[in-house]
């Protein structure tokens, strides 16, 4: 099949870091034909460096070019641009979150289905060959996982890439984008206060959704939210799997450039931690540590593991082309990001209501019952 026409919006850090060297690597299966962003000078620095002629600050421009894929890599709701971009007949790549709401998922959802194009959701970590590695290797007897984060400032980790300087867009459409996602949180929260709006949004969709979507990828749906205290500097969650306990603990620390990220299986027989490095930092390997023993004897032995150097944002594009070529869905699909906004919603409500969730990542019958996607 022909190489795929892409459009870019969104040129900020981890475009610029990330996918549009990606894009431009993989040319025997991306074509970068036009870019978008609300700082028209971002835009056509990136459009300069990634020799890209057609440059936009209007998405609703980008959306009606002669398009096979738009990826959407904006901070703010993608639902807008995601919903036309499919109406119009173009596959379509979100960054993660998918979106702000079940409700907004649910129109991205419809809009391609009915045009039955591809919708991809960009929960990098999912394809991290260390990541698929422990997945050979969770133990079958597994009392209690944990999931820690340390947050860092990104700044440090970006400053040997060429970055195309920053430049403020008007002051005008910044507040209506912000005043826009001011109007999304609330409707989705509507009985929570400015704290909870926040820390669903930013702590939540934007940092533990990497988290959650491991944990699922590995243990497939969670029973219940037993536990949530969310702060914006600190966030505890409780989470049952089955017979398998899950601790997750996020922390920001903003005064040094120390991120660390560990997820670790504690099983019967075989303790597996993955550590995964800051995701700014590219081709940078996780790692794998098993730990094994024998019962009734002091004898034990710890390995580890550095799967690939390949990169996991690298390898989603692979998959998104495959996907779109192969007339299948992704692996990270719409019904998957679904499941990590309906969890985020739960984790949310408990912290709220100070009462466990059930089934919290179950769906709406909408979205259960949609045709697949192509």
């Amino acid at each position: 099949m022909a190489v795929l026409r892409v459009g870019v919006v969104g040129c900020g850090v981890i475009a610029q870091v990330m996918h549009l060297p990606h894009l431009t690597d993989l040319d025997d299966l991306f074509e970068i034909t036009a870019l978008c962003d609300i700082s028209e000078p971002v835009a056509q620095a990136c459009a300069d460096r990634f020799h890209v002629d057609t440059v936009y600050t209007d998405w609703a421009d980008l959306v009606a070019h002669d398009l096979d894929v738009v990826m959407v890599l904006t901070s703010g709701s993608h639902a807008p641009v995601a919903v036309a971009a499919a109406r119009a007949g173009r596959h379509v790549f979100v960054e993660k979150p998918m979106a702000l709401s079940l409700a907004e998922g649910r129109e991205m959802l419809e809009a391609a289905t009915e045009s039955g194009v591809t919708l991809m959701v960009g929960t990098m970590k999912r394809y991290d060959p260390a990541y698929e590695r422990l997945l050979e290797l969770v133990p079958e007897q597994l009392p209690l996982v944990r999931s820690t984060t340390l947050e860092s400032p990104f700044e440090p980790y970006v400053q040997a890439y060429p970055l195309a300087p920053r430049v403020e867009p008007p002051a005008e459409t910044l507040a209506a984008l912000k005043a826009d996602d001011a109007r999304r949180l609330l409707a989705a929260f509507p009985d929570g206060d400015d704290d909870l709006r926040f820390c669903y949004r930013w702590m939540l969709l934007d940092n533990l959704v990497h988290e959650l979507n491991m944990l699922r990828g590995a243990l497939g749906e969670p029973d219940r939210v037993e536990y949530a205290d969310l702060s914006r500097t600190v966030c505890n969650v409780h989470l049952r799997f089955g017979p398998t306990q899950v601790h997750l603990s996020w922390v920001d620390l903003p005064g040094m450039a120390r991120y660390r990220q560990e997820v670790a299986f504690y099983g019967l027989d075989r303790r597996v931690t993955l550590t995964l490095p800051s995701p700014y930092l590219r081709a940078m390997p996780s790692r794998l540590d098993i730990e094994t023993g024998e019962a009734g004897s002091p004898h034990a032995a710890n390995t580890t593991e550095i799967v690939s150097y390949d990169e996991a944002f690298k390898r989603e594009l692979v998959e998104l082309a495959a996907a779109i070529r192969e007339g299948r869905a992704p692996r990270t699909d719409a019904l998957e990001g679904l499941h990590d906004i309906a969890l985020c919603e739960s984790i949310a409500r408990c912290h709220l209501t100070k009462q466990p969730v059930d089934n919290p990542s179950l769906l709406p019958e909408w979205a259960t019952t949609s045709k697949e996607l192509v």
